[in-house]
């Protein structure tokens, strides 16, 4: 597998796009989760010229544990970002033709494939390690005491976190090899989540479907969403789920899996 992973890397980085695209998710990534902070304590001090008061260092957004599911929600957004990078790598494939020289070398299409899923497992993987990192790094310096016995408290967020990273690729991957054509491709999957929700609205917005509101969790990019719950309601003293649930887990799982599945299924029925 190792072999496998080699090969794709190679193709990708020789393409300028990959750096271009891979650095500003990092960059984008790590300066918005890690700067955090400053921009908040900037917006109270504008606060304070127009007579409002906002003391900043009682909300614990950067103290342990509740750094761990809020910088891991907000990393969550810039998902997308990355996601563009894998619909263009798959595109390119078909565009210049280096899927079918990669058969006729020798390559099986499960073993393209799987070359794909490892390099988006490996993303993924560098994601969670980057915000750990930032997590660590930040909440040392904002929290102002630390109790190690919860500072590993809510730490189960970056299993999940990797998941969601992992999963919205695998559904990157899928269309991409459905469509085949990059700018299609990217503009369906930034649409991807408006259309379940139009999808979503018309299904449950009767009254009487009230009672089958518990199936929007296993709408796919729902099940995606669902695995790191918006932390910040609870500043406002309102409730939230501060774990990870296991169902959304398991919905997520199956999700991944078939996107995958699909993606494989398309390419090995393809004329290619």
């Amino acid at each position: 597998m190792l072999h496998l992973l080699k090969i794709d890397l190679k193709k990708l980085t020789s393409y300028r796009t990959f750096w271009v695209i891979c650095g500003l998710y990092f960059l984008t990534l790590g300066f918005t989760t890690a700067s955090g902070m400053e921009i908040l304590k900037w917006i109270a001090s504008k606060g304070a010229e127009f007579g409002t008061s906002i003391n900043i260092n009682r909300i614990p957004l950067y103290h342990f544990p509740d750094i761990w599911q809020n910088l891991i929600w907000i990393s969550g957004l810039f998902k997308l970002i990355l996601s563009v990078m894998v619909v263009i790598s798959i595109t390119n494939e078909y565009q210049y033709r280096t899927v079918r020289q990669n058969i006729i070398d020798g390559m099986s299409r499960w073993e393209f494939i799987l070359s794909k899923i490892l390099t988006n497992v490996l993303l993924s993987l560098m994601s969670v390690g980057m915000i750990l990192l930032i997590s660590i790094i930040t909440g040392l310096i904002y929290t102002p005491e630390i109790e190690w016995t919860y500072f590993f408290t809510g730490m189960e967020f970056f299993l999940a976190y990797f998941l969601e990273v992992f999963a919205f690729l695998s559904y990157a991957l899928m269309l991409g090899i459905f469509i085949q054509r990059s700018g299609l491709t990217i503009v369906l999957l930034m649409l991807s989540h408006m259309i379940e929700a139009i999808i979503k609205l018309n299904l449950f917005r009767e009254s009487l479907n009230d009672s089958i509101g518990w199936m929007k969790q296993f709408f796919p990019l729902e099940s995606i969403t669902n695995l790191v719950p918006l932390p910040f309601a609870r500043y406002a003293f309102q409730e939230i789920q501060d774990h990870v649930s296991l169902i959304a887990v398991g919905i997520a799982v199956v999700w991944t899996f078939l996107f995958n599945y699909f993606a494989y299924q398309k390419l090995k029925r393809s004329d290619i």
